[in-house]
């Protein structure tokens, strides 16, 4: 089973871009303690990766091109086709083994609006982490600074805001729990043995 060293939530500037393209991409490196050139580079690698990850037909090139991205990812996951994983903060998903998630399905750990809602939303980055062998189903969202726990399933188009217990089923908008199968999953192994 891969560990993972799961970083604190951080909060960030409001959105800033300027009309001038330089500009924008200096406040940007400037932000993450970057130089501009590097930033600029490593941003036009993500798209790339991100693109060519989205269109894949391969379960294994997805795999892949997330991880150059900087995307962690454990063994044996499954990540569908036209997955959206966070384009500019791919260093803050967490994808344990076995898991599966389905086709257009969104990761987003960050949220960065203008200055007008301030006092309204909170601009931050926080981790998504998904434990082994859970399930997020087609078309679902998932939100920053969730965790979706051991076991756990995601039905489809559901949008999460808040972190799932282990062995639990959540679904709608916001999720909501809806079934609890622990004890499912014990009683149909005492009767296989």
């Amino acid at each position: 089973m891969k560990q993972f060293n799961i970083p604190e939530s951080f909060p960030i500037p409001f959105f800033d871009h300027d009309k001038s393209l330089l500009k924008t991409i200096r406040n940007s490196g400037q932000r993450r303690k970057m130089n501009f050139f590097y930033f600029a580079c490593r941003k036009i690698r993500n798209i790339i990766l991100y693109r060519w990850a989205y269109f894949c037909p391969l379960n294994s090139w997805r795999i892949r091109f997330h991880r150059w991205r900087g995307v962690h990812i454990g063994k044996n996951v499954f990540i569908g086709p036209q997955c959206s994983i966070d384009n500019a903060y791919p260093e803050m998903i967490f994808i344990e083994d076995y898991v599966a998630i389905n086709q257009g399905t969104t990761l987003l750990a960050h949220t960065n609006v203008r200055h007008c809602f301030e006092g309204l939303i909170e601009c931050k980055v926080s981790p998504i982490h998904i434990k082994h062998h859970a399930l997020v189903s087609i078309n679902s969202t998932i939100l920053q600074g969730v965790v979706i726990g051991e076991y756990a399933v995601v039905s489809a188009g559901s949008i999460v805001i808040n972190n799932i217990k282990p062995f639990t089923m959540v679904m709608g908008n916001p999720a909501k729990k809806i079934l609890d199968f622990k004890h499912m999953l014990t009683n149909q192994n005492n009767n296989n043995q």
